[in-house]
């Protein structure tokens, strides 16, 4: 009994530390936006593309025509999308991370 639950506090320790290590930004540190898409949007959004609606791309006149046209838009969209895009919740994508998402999306797709 005591090696099954010595092994299986190892095991939680371990993954602990790799959960740990694979966190977003530290408390206090800086989010790099280009990371942050590339982890939560890059998927459906290849180099600002759009896999599921090839009409509804991140370019800036794609987006001004859609309604979208400033940093905060940018977050509404990702809280509350239209049909086929997911939902990004604030325990999912942080409102620092979204911000920086956002400002990487407006200074990257033309």
């Amino acid at each position: 009994m005591k090696k099954v639950l010595a092994a299986s506090v190892s095991c939680l320790s371990l993954a602990l530390m790799a959960g740990t290590a694979l966190c977003d930004t530290p408390k206090g540190g800086k989010i790099d936006g280009k990371h942050e898409f590339e982890e939560h949007c890059a998927s459906c959004h290849p180099n600002g593309g759009n896999i599921v609606n090839a009409k509804k791309t991140l370019g800036k006149k794609v987006m001004a025509a859609n309604g979208v046209k400033t940093e905060k838009d940018i977050v509404a969209k990702m809280r509350n999308p239209g049909p086929g895009m997911t939902k990004f919740d604030v325990k999912t994508v942080s409102n620092k991370e979204a911000a920086a998402i956002a400002k990487y999306i407006l200074a990257s797709f033309k």
